[in-house]
């Protein structure tokens, strides 16, 4: 695949101190709405507990993880489970499209607008110092929150159906992101971010 043709290429998205990078359109050998419902149906979904300053919440979203190892974040270790022929091909298509490797995925099925993700930074000491990270999107749209950890600068991205971002460089030791609640009528959405676990 040519990863500079027009409708593969990564448009860059200015960003202090930070790198990322947008496709609309993942190229996927299946529409969209298929691929959402084969995640929704096919994935061994958990509702996890997890550690945010020294208390332990139920996360608002289920995930799971898949890969070649371990993870470990807000005191939760996940063991992997391995990638499915549909996770692999979606992989495969996010290393063509951003020119990383990725060996692991958590998947995050938000199942309506009460479903979030709080703000935090991946930075996790397995994942590197300057963590690659493609983050593809099934399903309604969701605002993407940035804030710079110095400046308090903010950004927010519409993260659409089909929808490949990539985030780089010193991000994760800059900003944090998160998916707030909405009041609005949303329907599902299942985002993968795809990472390198060394």
């Amino acid at each position: 695949m040519d990863l500079f043709a027009p409708d593969t290429a990564l448009t860059p998205i200015p960003l202090r101190d930070g790198e990322l990078g947008w496709l609309a359109q993942l190229p996927l050998p299946w529409p969209n709405e298929v691929v959402l419902a084969r995640l929704i149906a096919e994935t061994a979904w958990r509702e996890e507990t997890v550690v945010v300053y020294g208390k332990r919440h139920l996360q608002p979203r289920l995930s799971a993880w898949h890969g070649d190892k371990a993870y470990r974040y807000s005191g939760l270790s996940l063991a992997p489970l391995p990638f499915t022929p549909l996770l692999d091909t979606i992989r495969l298509a996010a290393e063509n499209a951003t020119g990383r490797p990725y060996n692991s995925v958590l998947l995050n099925y938000y199942r309506d607008g009460r479903d979030s993700m709080g703000m935090h930074s991946d930075d996790e000491p397995e994942l590197g110092p300057a963590p690659a990270i493609a983050s593809v999107s099934f399903g309604a749209t969701r605002t993407f929150s940035l804030r710079h950890k110095a400046t308090k600068e903010t950004l927010k991205l519409p993260l659409t159906d089909g929808s490949l971002l990539f985030m780089g460089g010193a991000m994760q030791a800059n900003w944090m992101h998160g998916i707030n609640k909405t009041a609005r009528p949303v329907g599902a959405r299942v985002n993968l971010t795809f990472r390198n676990i060394e």
